[in-house]
């Protein structure tokens, strides 16, 4: 590990303010660190990760080591790897906010990395740290890796299919026969997977540090301690987690982190960020101290009015994060440039983004300087920003999230889409408009389609295959009675709950998930799904599966090859997507066309007769054609007819007519049970007739015309 040899002799000077904590140069280390109201600042440097002692104190002098509210100073001879954590002295006033304790050991908030080790089971409050246990921070030298070309992709978001995953879990599964299972490196290896998807971007559950081990209750029936397997619990918010690395040097997770997504940069797909910067793994009054508590309490956290040993809860994890505060606003935004420059990042998508937009005494505000501010930051303005719009205290901004060009995790398609598919009774004007582009929601802000990211289903929740198993949640094995998790599934087993060998079932099953792949992919906006979902992954009805580090979570590699036709069939949706634009709309339709004769609107909606639907009176059934030689169109495309029948009879619909000199051609029909349910254009068959089809109940036929 790093040391000085002479500690006697170690030279120390003033140092200067810096925005990311620390700074490697060619004869030491810069350290910086933000304290508005602490008397003093204690520097202290290890020699290795199990050290129980430091073995040297830097004491920060006001006079020499301040600038306004940095505390800061350089260290002659420290080199990349040196371990160090800090103290804070200044008042401890919980009424009034302050909490400092200069027995209190701190992690830096800008610390790029940490050392291996859990943190909360030896740092429990009201408890002395156990410091050989504790990790420590550690100096990384950013400049020393080579990028070679690498650079954020920018892939237009017309053009994104974004993959949610967990870089654990990917491949931590026995299953995946990777050499680095559960890691960095482990997910490199199963990039050629991910690039034969088509997807265009990996969006990451949080991967900045936090602590797995926080979470202290069992799993009832089998005693196993669970975890933080989710990690929506940040400590290092500068910091890639050290666990998800195969090299276990302090400091190696920076470089095999950026080795990941390099690799990922070098087959064209995007790495997007899950953030939380809503809340902290600090807890409430009774938590922990870890950083921001013992640095300045009263800037960092909401707290309590005339009560300020209390804090605010509108997370629902103890505290909530000041992030309208100026210092905080900045610490944020560092972090994120950070992310992007360094890390070469391509977005991020912001968990509980609605605390975000609350001013500094809580009430939420659309004039909230930090969602504008990251929308419009020099630095940060080519990324994908996409909020959660809504927080755990009320704040539900979907459609009105305020900053400009944010996008948005869409809700309202989630739940609209799975009732109609469900086959619940009329929903199919919410289910166009949903498939449309949500203009009800964006039109408003003048955003388009672009920014909907739509989804079925995401980490929270049931996975596709469990919204077409279970009627109810299933999660005795969190330890919390089943209390936990949502009751609002709107889902539906057909017939029986859980996994069943009739194949009657199993098949009606199949063809629902074949039917949510479609609507997805046939939307106006960004389609977005998770891990496993295309090859029919569950995690055995448990809808909230946040600490179930095991095989409830992780990818099941076998099912690659047992639903191989899943598989293919998503393959080849997002194929279709990605080669036509008619899917791709950057703005909402308008019912335009070309003035050629017989070219149709860029839309047309139809009930089975082929006529104009009467939207009060339409129920379960669904169709409407796309005009390929339409304006609004990046290039002119083929025409599109889709129909969806979520009855429980078949029925025999009207086509209506193609565009002048075209024929249409099925391409999908999703009761077909074998590889030809969905085609490529080039293999697409020709309809015997132009005019009808028998479209069998709880089906959707997809037609081309061209």
């Amino acid at each position: 590990m790093i040391k000085l040899e002479n500690m006697d002799s170690i030279l120390t000077s003033a140092g200067k303010p810096l925005e990311n904590g620390t700074l490697v140069a060619d004869d030491g280390v810069y350290f910086c660190i933000f304290s508005r109201n602490a008397t003093k600042v204690f520097l202290e440097l290890f020699d290795s990760p199990q050290s129980s002692e430091p073995y040297h104190t830097i004491e920060l002098d006001s006079k020499i080591n301040k600038t306004g509210d940095f505390w800061h100073v350089f260290v002659q001879g420290l080199k990349p790897g040196a371990l160090y954590l800090y103290r804070a002295d200044g008042p401890y006033r919980p009424e009034r906010g302050n909490r400092f304790d200069n027995t209190e050991y701190l992690f830096d908030p800008r610390a790029k990395a940490f050392t291996q080790g859990s943190v909360f089971r030896y740092l429990m409050p009201g408890k002395r740290k156990n410091l050989a246990r504790m990790p420590k921070c550690v100096v990384v030298d950013n400049d020393s890796y080579d990028w070679g070309d690498d650079k954020p992709l920018s892939i237009p978001l017309e053009r994104s299919v974004i993959y949610e995953m967990h870089v654990k879990g990917f491949t931590a599964s026995p299953t995946s026969k990777v050499k680095n299972p559960g890691t960095y490196r482990g997910v490199i290896e199963k990039i050629p997977y991910l690039q034969s998807l088509g997807i265009s971007a990996v969006e990451l559950l949080p991967i900045m540090e936090f602590d797995e081990y926080e979470n202290s209750n069992e799993n009832p029936r089998t005693g196993a301690r669970l975890k933080n397997y989710w990690g929506y619990s940040t400590i290092g918010f500068f910091a890639p987690k050290c666990e998800y690395a195969s090299d276990k040097t302090p400091g190696a997770c920076v470089n095999e982190f950026k080795d990941m997504v390099k690799a990922f940069h070098n087959v064209g797909i995007e790495v997007i960020l899950d953030v939380v910067f809503n809340h902290t793994a600090e807890g409430n009054e009774r938590g922990v101290m870890l950083n921001f508590r013992g640095l300045d309490n009263q800037i960092f956290y909401h707290l309590v009015k005339d009560q300020k040993q209390y804090y605010m809860n509108f997370s629902g994890c103890g505290n909530a994060v000041n992030a309208n505060h100026p210092v905080v606003q900045d610490f944020i935004i560092n972090c994120l440039r950070y992310w992007v420059t360094e890390m070469h990042v391509d977005g991020f998508r912001f968990d509980l983004a609605g605390e975000l937009t609350r001013d500094e005494k809580g009430i939420v505000s659309l004039d909230a300087p930090l969602t504008k501010r990251i929308s419009e930051d020099s630095i940060l303005r080519n990324t994908k920003i996409i909020a959660e719009p809504w927080d755990c205290d009320g704040c539900y901004l979907m459609g009105n999230f305020p900053g400009g060009r944010w996008c948005e995790w869409n809700d309202r398609y989630r739940d609209g889409i799975r009732k109609f598919i469900r086959g619940d009774e009329y929903t199919s004007t919410e289910a166009a408009t949903r498939i449309a582009g949500s203009s009800d929601l964006f039109s408003p802000s003048k955003r388009g389609p672009i920014h909907s990211i739509n989804f079925i289903d995401a980490h929270d929740g049931f996975t596709m295959a469990d919204l077409v198993t279970y009627n109810y949640k299933h999660n005795d094995d969190n330890g919390e009675e089943n209390r936990d998790g949502t009751d609002n599934n709107l889902s539906y087993n057909y017939g029986y709950e859980g996994a069943v060998v009739n194949p009657k079932i199993e098949l009606k099953r199949g063809r629902k998930m074949r039917n949510f792949f479609v609507t997805l992919f046939v939307s106006q906006g960004v389609p977005m799904f998770v891990a496993g979902d295309e090859v029919c992954r569950t995690q055995n009805g448990n809808n909230n599966a946040y600490c179930q580090d095991n095989e409830i979570s992780w990818f099941n590699w076998d099912n690659v090859k047992n639903n191989a036709r899943m598989l293919e069939f998503v393959q080849k949706l997002i194929a279709i997507r990605n080669q036509h634009p008619i899917f791709q709309r950057r703005f909402f339709f308008g019912g335009a066309s070309t003035s050629q004769f017989n070219n149709p609107p860029d839309i047309t909606w139809f009930d089975p007769e082929g006529k104009m639907p009467d939207w009060k009176k339409l129920n379960r059934y669904l169709a409407f054609r796309l005009g390929g030689r339409a304006t609004g169109l990046a290039k002119e495309d083929n025409d599109f007819f889709i129909a969806m029948n979520m009855d429980i009879h078949d029925m025999t619909i009207t086509i209506p007519m193609p565009s002048e000199g075209r024929k249409w051609y099925r391409l999908i029909d999703t009761s077909i049970e074998n590889r030809t349910n969905v085609l490529l254009a080039p293999q697409a068959e020709t309809l015997n007739s132009q005019e009808h089809y028998v479209i069998l109940a709880n089906s959707i036929l997809v037609l081309l015309g061209k």
